[in-house]
């Protein structure tokens, strides 16, 4: 198995997976025109700030990750060239920490904040924050589903880490 191909392709992975919320983001800041350029009742006029933001919100988090991720795949090579173990162990401890923040973040975080925001569109009867709830939902169903994902190829990622460090220790 060799482990630096296998990096290189967990980070275009993640590099390609940084563009769907580009994707998300674009959506999310054209639904915004629409709500402003079509929105007649309280409730569509209410819903353009909310859009606004989560669109904005998730093309940084889109473009954030792509320029954090794609320096990564030069620079496996070279970290790897130099000192192949090390490289691993410093992967496979980085790996574990992001999975440790996946399971908060994604797993607890989020759907706590759905439920929230439910709840908000059941009590509270103003526009504004039946807007704001329903795009909060709809932003944190879009990074719940990206990052899903992303976590499903960390842990499988991380499992060949640790198989590249028993074998580069025999």
């Amino acid at each position: 198995m060799d482990i630096l191909k296998t990096s290189t392709e967990w980070a275009k992975d993640e590099v390609f997976s940084s563009t769907f919320f580009i994707f998300f983001g674009i959506m999310f800041v054209s639904a915004t025109i629409g709500f402003w350029q079509l929105g007649k009742t309280d409730l569509a006029k209410a819903f353009v700030f909310p859009t606004l933001v989560a669109g904005v919100l998730l093309l940084v988090l889109g473009v954030g990750l792509f320029f954090l991720n794609k320096p990564r795949i030069t620079n496996f090579a070279t970290t790897y060239k130099r000192d192949a173990p090390a490289f691993v162990k410093s992967e496979i401890v980085r790996t574990k920490k992001s999975m440790a923040e996946y399971q908060t973040a994604v797993f607890k975080v989020i759907p706590l904040i759905i439920i929230i925001a439910a709840l908000l569109i059941v009590f509270i009867d103003k526009p504004i924050w039946r807007a704001i709830s329903i795009t909060t939902i709809a932003l944190m169903a879009v990074v719940l589903l990206v990052d899903t994902q992303a976590h499903a190829r960390l842990e499988a990622y991380h499992k060949q880490l640790v198989v590249a460090e028993k074998n580069l220790k025999n």
